[in-house]
């Protein structure tokens, strides 16, 4: 099983894991977007590149688990907007290449790890499970969240979950 975990969002990340092969990590590619400097947007193009190369080079079964987030209290009706265009250029990119999906919360899988909030945690327990991945720096905690929730998936009882099973 090779397993796509992804962390939606600007600053999230993608992780493919593979039996045969160390993890591969990627930031979120993104472009800017709109007139005012700063603004960026998920670049779809870019994500079909990564993806197309990530179906090319495995065999076997591939799926992408996302995490499924929602709009908290005080966040701008602007930027979550922003965020599910950017989630549905996800979703887009990966049914046309014709990954499945699956979402999880991340309740559901920070509490297999006995994480909390602090995205700081999730990037030091990655670099326990990987220490030869690149995670030194802050902005890593993205491709951290990506690692750690597709090795969440690889686990078979993560599955009964992902179908209501459990």
């Amino acid at each position: 099983m090779n397993v796509i975990g992804i962390d939606p969002g600007i600053g999230g990340a993608i992780a493919l894991l593979r039996a045969s092969a160390p993890p591969c990590t990627f930031h979120m590619p993104t472009i800017a977007a709109g007139k005012k400097s700063g603004k960026r947007a998920v670049d779809h193009w870019e994500l079909a590149s990564l993806f197309r190369n990530m179906v090319r080079e495995t065999s076997g079964q591939i799926v992408a688990v996302i995490e499924d987030v929602h709009a908290m209290p005080g966040q701008g009706v602007t930027s979550m907007f922003s965020f599910g265009r950017g989630l549905g250029r996800i979703e887009g990119v990966l049914a046309a290449l014709g990954v499945s999906c699956e979402y999880v919360t991340p309740a559901t899988w920070k509490a297999y790890y006995k994480l909390g909030r602090d995205k700081e945690q999730a990037r030091m327990l990655a670099r326990q499970f990987w220490p030869d991945i690149p995670l030194g720096k802050k902005k890593d905690h993205g491709m951290a969240e990506a690692m750690l929730i597709a090795r969440w998936r690889l686990r078979p009882e993560a599955i009964a979950i992902i179908e209501g099973r459990a």
